[in-house]
């Protein structure tokens, strides 16, 4: 008996390896931010619960975007099956059903006006653990010992009976030590998930090198013109392609003016591998900074930096490019005065119903005013009429801030300054 549990544990333990990545997890949905066709949308790949089976996406709407079509192509990278469907961005979306043939590598173009998104994802199914068929078999076999013991203690045979009769014992008690243990092992990998590395790097994969340009190079003010962002890796020199959904997106891009006037926050299409890209316009001449956060699998979260200029005469203002921070009533900070490496509360009105957008209620976008510094945190409360963020600012000067939130059809953005004295400033006390 002993020896039984002894062989189910290690059987367990043998088929319970963890999964490879850890973004990989079936039944989940996967969610991706879009900046496509001049409007921000929130792709959602529904988790599925068995393959051949159903796959539901659907096209969530925030700014610019409701009613937005959208086409569908989902292709598995295995076996080749394609299907095709269509979408339309809603604030609560209408879920497309397609169907997919089998697990493992998929890839999801999605269209919108004139641009196009390849999306990578896996079709995850839960596949049965190496404990149900230690439990099932133990039961299946104890009821077969179970039964032989009966017959041959009705013939009489008590040596033979008996030890049928321990087996059967045994078969329960296999069962019953899994159904206790199990829980407290890693679960396996599903199926679909990707083959898990035999070596990985010391401390990860390497930080990704980006290298960002405009196309063209040199836009004119009004003009509406691609900032693209080519990833590689510094180790090989290959485009990187592994990016996880980061706080919902693949990647999210900050782009300011050097005065801060000019504001984006946008998410990127992925045109190819290894290479993200979004259409922008700018409406006064002018150095602009760009910012990239994302995250690699089996690495963590950067940030990579970038500028252009936009030079020529001005263009005639548009209002939804250029942001106004006189029109806004300034935020609430506590302290009042701000100190450098301590933390301070930023507490703000919302606009509206606020929607949670990339998985949070708002968010705190900081930036110093030469751009060396750029730092991003979150409204982690329960979403109501006004937003609280906790931030530390990491030296004395002044910062440009962004808070942003999500409300029926806009992204709410709301600029503003903050002065930070020193430590050992007379108003830090």
């Amino acid at each position: 008996m002993i020896r039984a549990f002894l062989l189910a544990a290690v059987l367990v333990v043998v088929f319970a390896a963890p999964a490879a990545a850890h973004n990989v997890t079936a039944g989940a949905d996967l969610r991706i931010a879009q900046t496509i066709a001049g409007a921000e949308v929130t792709l959602v790949i529904k988790g599925t619960s068995r393959v051949p089976g159903p796959l539901r996406i659907g096209v969530v709407a925030y700014e610019r975007a409701d009613g937005l079509p959208v086409s569908l192509e989902v292709r598995s990278l295995t076996g080749g099956h394609t299907v095709t469907g269509t979408a339309r961005a809603a604030a609560e979306p209408a879920y497309t059903e397609l169907r997919v043939e089998e697990t493992g590598p998929h890839q999801l173009t999605l269209r919108a006006g004139s641009e196009v998104a390849v999306v990578p994802f896996r079709v995850l199914v839960e596949r049965g653990s190496a404990g149900d068929f230690l439990v099932y078999g133990g039961l299946f076999a104890a009821g077969l010992l179970l039964v032989g013991g009966l017959l041959t203690g009705a013939t009489s045979r008590r040596g033979p009976a008996m030890l049928l009769s321990a087996g059967a014992a045994a078969g329960v008690t296999v069962a019953a030590m899994v159904v206790v243990f199990e829980p407290m092992l890693p679960p396996g990998p599903p199926d679909g998930a990707a083959p898990t590395a035999t070596a990985q790097p010391a401390g990860g994969r390497p930080f990704a090198q980006a290298r960002m340009e405009t196309a063209p190079a040199r836009p004119a003010p009004g003009q509406e013109f691609t900032l693209r962002v080519d990833l590689t890796d510094g180790s090989t020199g290959r485009p990187v392609d592994d990016l996880v959904s980061h706080h919902e997106a693949l990647a999210h891009v900050v782009v300011t003016s050097e005065d801060g006037r000019y504001f984006r926050h946008v998410h990127p299409l992925r045109t190819a591998p290894g290479r993200l890209e979004v259409r922008l316009r700018a409406d006064r001449p002018g150095r602009y900074l760009a910012y990239a956060e994302l995250e690699r699998e089996d690495s963590g979260g950067q940030l990579l930096t970038g500028g252009f200029a936009v030079e020529g005469e001005p263009a005639v203002a548009a209002v939804e490019e250029t942001v106004a921070p006189t029109l806004r009533p300034a935020p609430t900070l506590r302290p009042a005065a701000p100190v450098a490496g301590r933390p301070a509360t930023i507490e703000l009105p919302a606009e509206g119903r606020v929607r949670p957008w990339l998985g949070m209620a708002g968010h705190l976008i900081v930036r110093n005013q030469d751009g060396s510094f750029l730092g991003h945190v979150h409204e982690m409360g329960t979403a109501g009429d006004r937003l609280r963020f906790t931030f530390s600012f990491p030296r004395p000067g002044r910062y440009l801030a962004w808070a942003q939130h999500a409300t029926d059809g806009r992204i709410v953005t709301m600029p503003f300054t903050v002065d930070v004295t020193g430590p050992g400033s007379a108003s830090a006390g």
